[in-house]
């Protein structure tokens, strides 16, 4: 778990260091884990007040469920969204539309990372 927390801290460094990679993306999306149930980790996004916290800070639009270390693979861009949604692997709750905007700001935030 210790590795998403990291993960989650470096993602709120660069939204706070640089808000324009969500660029015109208002969304709360809630990340749950199907292998530990009493961790979740929020990604808000709301221009300039954009951030990343362990917990829930507010009502989610968008709720994926999925194994951690399939996170970290979609989080790295080892792991398509759209292909782990389609095997089972990712499950999202409310705004699929959403679900598929956070893989062009994963992948943003991958570019500038590496």
């Amino acid at each position: 778990m210790e590795e998403i927390k990291a993960l989650f801290e470096e993602i709120n460094t660069a939204l706070k260091e640089d808000p324009s990679k969500a660029k015109g993306v208002k969304a709360v999306y809630q990340f749950a884990f199907q292998d530990d149930d009493a961790t979740t980790f929020q990604l808000v996004l709301n221009d300039q007040n954009s951030y990343a916290a362990e917990g829930e800070k507010e009502s989610p639009d968008c709720t994926l469920v999925m194994m951690k270390e399939d996170f970290l693979a979609m989080a790295n861009g080892e792991l398509n969204g759209t292909k782990a949604f389609m095997s089972g692997r990712l499950k999202i709750k409310g705004n699929f539309g959403l679900a598929l905007k956070l893989q062009d700001i994963l992948a943003t935030y991958n570019k500038t990372a590496k």
